[in-house]
């Protein structure tokens, strides 16, 4: 065994002869395993905060993804080590609850796996750090209850929606753009929710993105976009009032399930099936005019006799429509898919204000936009932008707003951002310590030492002196008894209130951080044995 350094002076062990060392017992295993915990951890660390630096992700496939959310950034990585896909499903846990703090909820793990190794190495057990963490955890958890305020919203008053969005997006690549994407992010969400229940479904709101213009031209749409365009040249590009016939069967004659064998050896014979192929298209077309159907959406394709038919018959189409599209359509519409042409009736037809056609750039790229629907609750986030990997970056950033806003609908408390909370908390835990007489005070003070590792790396992130600007911070905390100061990472000058500076983060993402970055340390810190295969 040799001991390394890297470029940071940290200590890091490296195993010879690691083939032949399969099963780990004991203190071996746990620190092998808060090892890995904390390699996945230090990944992370450099891309907390708006100051937080991006990563760059290569597939097997060549693909290439940059971004500094914590959950892309592990599901991306190819992690083979056990313990450091529990931090992977710890992000994702995070990501999927709350959909916004996966990098920090990570960091904070690993600051807990850092504190429990120094108290392994003092000789105290670890079932006394897991219930001494575990302790600490509750006492965070209800200082964040106190320290945390209600925030006022309505349909008219949006602006502490925006705000907190703005907070989850200066940390991204659009940070540029935050202001109008916030926006963006609150009015789609409030025009999905349900104020009364307090329940926003997200899954009717559909991000689009498409190559081309700049990130300012993102536009919300009261409706529904499909990549798909006319499937005729000639036919109108624009369509007001329309009623829409949702389709799940092809304009095409019917096939026999069983072989068949068609001979024609005559004109006539030929003649006979062409018009009786062209009355099946007749009688189909002429079912969506009688119903009153003004354009059809079409799932699967018709050849180019349907496709002249319908155009000669001023019946507007559009074909190859996905079925998740098909399904928002009809949400949005109030329209029924209709699998069988004899089922269709006007009751089943969608409704909209506008279909209309659009092409972008030199590349006539064509999209249409079905808005001012019967139905308006489905909504359309459209993002523009200069090339394929800023898109998607700015369709994650544009989750984690949507996520927020959707948490403050569920529960509108807040607590302030800039590490000011974990600091707060910090001190809370610090001074509870001593009322616990047993060994778990040591881990109670051991998790508010590793509660200043957010404010810490938000400061080293933004390129302050750390250790020096949280001593700072937490001393001016203590002297005002004001929880609302942290770290300066825009470097606004010496105003250090959170509350001034209008970083707000969601009470019940802040909670859950600190109780799964707990509970996956316990499950860690419990391992000890590691069985591979080859010792069974």
């Amino acid at each position: 065994m040799a001991l390394a350094f890297d470029e940071y002076g940290r200590p890091f062990i490296i195993l010879k002869e690691q083939e032949q060392k399969t099963r780990l017992r004991g203190i071996e295993a746990q620190k092998a395993n808060i090892s890995a915990g904390k390699a996945v951890a230090r990944i992370l660390q450099t891309s907390l905060g708006p100051k937080g630096m991006d990563k760059m992700l290569q597939s097997p496939d060549g693909d290439v993804t940059i971004t500094n959310d914590g959950a892309t950034i592990l599901e991306q990585m190819d992690v083979d080590n056990q313990i450091a896909k529990l931090m992977v499903e710890l992000s994702r846990s995070q990501d999927y609850e709350i959909g916004d703090g996966t990098t920090g909820v990570v960091v904070m793990a690993g600051a807990l796996l850092e504190q429990a190794e120094r108290l392994l190495e003092r000789g105290i057990h670890p079932i006394r750090i897991a219930e001494g963490y575990e302790m600490a955890s509750r006492i965070a958890v209800e200082h964040l209850e106190h320290i945390a305020q209600k925030f006022d919203f309505g349909p008219t008053n949006v602006e502490p929606l925006v705000q907190t969005c703005m907070t989850t997006l200066s940390s991204k690549i659009v940070n540029r753009c935050k202001r109008p994407l916030a926006e963006i992010s609150v009015k789609a969400v409030l025009s999905v929710a349900d104020l009364e229940r307090k329940d926003v479904n997200l899954d009717l709101i559909k991000v689009e993105g498409k190559v081309g213009g700049k990130l300012e031209d993102t536009e919300l749409i009261y409706g529904i976009t499909v990549d798909k365009d006319m499937s005729h040249p000639q036919m109108p590009k624009q369509i007001q009032d329309a009623k829409i016939a949702i389709l799940t069967c092809p304009f095409e004659p019917p096939k026999p399930k069983t072989k068949h064998k068609v001979d024609i050896d005559t004109v006539e014979k030929f003649q006979t099936l062409r018009q009786q192929e062209q009355k099946y298209f007749d009688d189909m077309v002429q079912k969506c005019k009688d119903v009153g159907a003004t354009l059809v959406i079409c799932q699967w394709g018709f050849d180019d006799e349907a496709n002249h038919l319908l155009m000669h018959r001023n019946l507007p189409a559009v074909r190859w429509v996905g079925g998740v599209e098909l399904e928002l359509i009809a949400i949005a519409t109030g329209g029924r898919i209709v699998p069988r042409f004899q089922e269709l009736t006007p009751e089943k037809l969608g409704r909209a204000g506008l279909v209309r056609e659009k092409s972008f750039g030199t590349t006539k790229d064509k999209m249409l936009y079905i808005e001012h629907c019967a139905n308006s609750r489905a909504v359309t986030i459209f993002i523009r932008g200069g090339n394929k990997m800023m898109i998607e970056e700015t369709k994650r950033s544009i989750h984690d707003a949507l996520c927020v806003a959707r948490n403050l609908i569920r529960n509108n408390s807040i607590v302030y951002g800039g590490g000011s909370a974990e600091i707060s908390c910090s001190i809370a835990v610090e001074a509870a310590a001593d009322k616990y007489p047993g060994v778990e005070q040591y881990a109670i003070r051991a998790f508010a030492d590793a509660l200043d590792s957010v404010p810490m790396a938000l400061a080293e992130n933004s390129g302050l002196q750390p250790i020096e600007t949280l001593s700072a911070v937490k001393s001016q905390q203590i002297e005002e008894n004001n929880p609302h100061f942290g770290i300066d990472c825009n470097d606004v000058g010496t105003n250090d209130d959170m509350r001034e500076q209008n970083v707000f983060e969601t009470l019940i993402g802040k909670q859950q951080q600190i109780l799964l970055a707990t509970q996956v340390v316990k499950m860690i810190l419990k391992i000890d044995d590691v069985i591979s295969p080859s010792d069974y």
